[in-house]
């Protein structure tokens, strides 16, 4: 059987069901809508009085309000592990029943990275989302919900969740209408849907950054921002040396672009430019920041005519410019028009 047949069987047991769940492997480790014993949990056992009872016991609703406050902290990463050293051995066996609730009622999610569970809280408004769907449906969603902002493939899901495509089809409309998930495309294969979470934007990867609109490569629209950077560049400071951050700033202040650049982005049109050879670097500034001024021209005009070039030592002499500019014989050399 496959880990996303186990996923399904141990799901289908727990959530929507007034029958007794079907069995599964001790230790098996289950999706979103999965219970979890105290048994998996731990394995360890809790100290003991004389009378073979526990030497302490715990409040759940004071242990439950402990858990979904270490939860709501997005700098902890709450693992299985990382619960047992939190709470310690004795509290860390009274979570099963907690964790159990909270899976039930859909305010925690659990998957698996290595041989560790992960858990992760579901805000109320989401959890509410949830009423009504059935096991297929959450396990759907975590496979989006792993997926990230990349985005995940509906053959990719199919494969993984072992969901037919005219069962999958339907869950799909029916989490699109809840406004748990969406679909998207990519620009390198715009024919294919993928699917993610409703509330996450698609990486750059995905819809190819500021510079595709609708999919679609927008040269007018780079062209624009290069004919500003390339303004910018020839009358701020008087010409005589711009930053790129004083470029960014200023792109900001004038709102020449529909959409947010950061520094990055817009030393990537820089550079466009300096490849073109429209502008280059001309020394730093006091903070050691690169200046950016417009290209001085050189022409390729020389003294010699064409013929002299066949000229067996035309290599070994110097070539003097009409801007002043002479190279000596082997001088490396590179012109632009």
């Amino acid at each position: 059987m496959s880990s996303s047949q186990k996923l399904k069987r141990s799901a289908a047991g727990v959530i929507g069901t007034t029958s007794a769940p079907p069995k599964r492997p001790r230790n098996e480790t289950t999706g979103i809508s999965a219970g979890i014993t105290r048994h998996q949990l731990v394995p360890v056992k809790s100290e003991s009085n004389s009378y073979g009872a526990p030497t302490t016991q715990f409040s759940r609703e004071q242990l439950k309000d402990d858990f979904l406050k270490l939860l709501s902290d997005p700098s902890f990463r709450c693992t299985n592990s990382a619960l047992k050293v939190h709470f310690g051995e004795a509290r860390y066996v009274e979570l099963a029943p907690v964790i159990n609730e909270l899976i039930q009622t859909s305010r925690l999610t659990m998957s698996k990275i290595g041989d560790d569970l992960v858990y992760s809280l579901v805000s109320d408004e989401v959890a509410s989302k949830f009423i009504g769907l059935d096991a297929s449906a959450k396990m759907v969603y975590q496979v989006i919900e792993g997926a990230g902002t990349m985005g995940i493939w509906t053959k990719d899901i199919r494969t993984q969740t072992n969901i037919q495509q005219q069962s999958l089809t339907k869950i799909f409309k029916a989490l699109e209408s809840r406004q748990l998930i969406k679909p998207v495309k990519s620009v390198n294969a715009k024919a294919k849907k993928l699917y993610m979470l409703y509330n996450l934007k698609p990486a750059k990867e995905l819809t190819g950054g500021p510079w595709y609109t609708e999919l679609e490569f927008d040269h007018e629209f780079i062209n624009e921002l290069r004919n500003f950077v390339l303004l910018c560049v020839e009358k701020m400071n008087g010409g005589k040396g711009v930053t790129l951050t004083q470029i960014a700033e200023k792109m900001k202040q004038a709102k020449v672009s529909r959409v947010d650049l950061n520094q990055e982005e817009v030393d990537q049109l820089l550079q466009t430019l300096v490849y073109d050879f429209k502008i280059e670097q001309s020394g730093t500034d006091r903070s050691g920041s690169p200046l950016f001024a417009i290209s001085r021209k050189v022409t390729p005009m020389c003294e010699f005519k064409w013929w002299e070039v066949v000229a067996p030592d035309f290599r070994f002499r110097d070539m003097k410019f009409d801007d002043g500019i002479t190279l000596t014989a082997h001088e490396p050399h590179y012109h632009t028009a």
